[in-house]
C-alpha cells in the first residue's frame, strides 16, 4: 500500500506540473511550482546592476538557471536567425530541458519589449519540439513586486540528451513568403508606427519600409502601459477582435529581427489560440536586404535624412 500511494503521489505530482503549462504564469503560479523536479525555471536576463554584479546573481527566483536572452539569438549581422541546430542542441542539454519537462521562462520585465525577448526564447523552444511552456507575466520585476523569495546561488543542473527535431510549420522564411499571396494570408507587422510607414529602420536593415500588404499591429498593445504584463485573456481577445486579428487565416508576423514579432505569434497562437500562426525569424533586417519588393519606402532624400539621424544616434549617444 505505501508503495502504491508513493506512486499515486509522483504521479500527481506530474500531472500538476503539466496542468500549470499554460502560456502565462502570475507569480503566485509560479510560486506553487518551485521545488517540482520536472519544472525548469529559465532566467534569461543578462547585464549587470549598477554595481557591477551580474542581475542574475544578484537576485533570481529560486531554482532559476541562467541563459542569458543573446544564447538564443542569431549571428550579430544576422540576429533575427536561429542560432545554428548544434548550439541550440548544447544550450537546451545544458539546462536540463527535455519534453516531459515543464520550462517557465523568466525575462527582467520592464517592458513589452523585454517580453519579447521572453516569448522570442518560448518560440524557439517550441520550434525545437518542447510544449510545456510557459512564460512569467511580468517578469523577475513582477516576482519581487509581489514580495516572493529571491536566491543568489548559481544553479546547476543535470543535462539531458534530448535531440530538437525543429517544427517548421511555426517558421515563415523569405522564400516562403515571396510566394505567398497577400490577398490570402495576413502579414502581420509588430513594429511602432514608424517602422511601418518607413519613417525609420532597425540599424541593420538596409531600407526603411514593410512588406507588401501588410498591417500594422505594435506589439505594445497587448499589455498595461508601461508594463511587461500581458493583458487579461478576455481583454486580449477584445483587442484581436478589434483589430480584426482573428479568424481562420494564415498569419506570419514579424518585425526587424523576430522579437517583437514574437509576442503578436505569442497572443495570437498561444494566448487566443489561433491556428497557422508563423513567425518569420529574421523578418525586414533580412527582407531588405534581398531586393525583393517593399511597401511604405520612402524616397532617397529620406532614406539619407534617416541615415544622419541614426549615424548620430549611434555615434553621439
Amino acid at each position: 500500500m505505501p508503495r502504491i500511494l508513493l506512486l499515486c503521489l509522483t504521479l500527481l505530482g506530474a500531472v500538476s506540473a503539466f496542468a500549470q503549462a499554460q502560456p502565462l504564469l502570475a507569480p503566485e503560479q509560479l510560486k506553487a511550482l518551485l521545488g517540482n523536479a520536472d519544472v525548469r525555471i529559465v532566467d534569461i536576463r543578462e547585464g549587470k546592476t549598477p554595481e557591477g554584479q551580474p542581475v542574475y546573481t544578484a537576485g533570481h527566483v529560486p531554482g532559476a538557471v541562467s541563459a542569458p536572452y543573446s544564447q538564443w539569438r542569431g549571428p550579430k549581422d544576422n540576429p533575427g536567425a536561429l542560432p545554428p541546430l548544434d548550439k541550440l542542441t548544447a544550450t537546451i542539454r545544458s539546462l536540463g530541458l527535455a519534453p516531459q519537462v515543464h520550462a517557465v521562462i523568466v525575462s527582467a520585465g520592464t517592458d513589452s519589449t523585454d517580453f519579447g525577448a521572453a516569448a522570442r526564447v518560448y518560440w524557439t523552444l517550441k520550434v525545437a519540439g518542447l510544449k510545456q511552456l510557459s512564460i512569467l507575466n511580468g517578469g523577475y520585476k513582477a516576482w519581487t513586486a509581489a514580495s516572493l523569495p529571491t536566491r543568489s546561488d548559481a544553479v546547476k543542473v543535470a543535462a539531458s540528451s534530448y535531440t530538437p527535431v525543429l517544427d517548421r510549420s511555426l517558421i515563415a522564411t523569405r522564400d516562403e513568403i515571396a510566394a505567398l499571396d497577400p490577398a490570402k494570408v495576413r502579414l502581420l507587422d509588430a513594429r511602432p508606427k514608424a517602422f511601418f510607414e518607413g519613417d525609420t529602420r532597425a540599424p541593420a536593415a538596409k531600407v526603411p519600409g514593410t512588406l507588401v500588404g501588410a498591417e500594422n499591429f505594435d506589439n505594445a498593445r497587448w499589455f498595461r502601459p508601461g508594463t511587461a504584463t500581458f493583458v487579461p485573456t478576455d481583454e486580449a481577445k477584445r483587442l484581436a477582435e478589434q483589430a480584426r486579428l482573428d479568424g481562420d487565416v494564415e498569419t506570419v508576423s514579424f518585425c526587424n529581427t523576430g522579437h517583437w514579432a514574437a509576442t503578436n505569434w505569442f497572443a495570437l497562437s498561444e494566448v487566443l489560440g489561433e491556428k497557422d500562426v508563423k513567425l518569420y525569424p529574421e523578418s525586414m533586417v533580412d527582407w531588405s536586404r534581398s531586393g525583393l519588393p517593399m511597401a511604405n519606402v520612402p524616397n532617397r532624400a529620406k532614406q539619407l535624412l534617416i541615415d544622419a539621424k541614426l549615424w548620430w544616434q549611434r555615434t553621439f549617444n
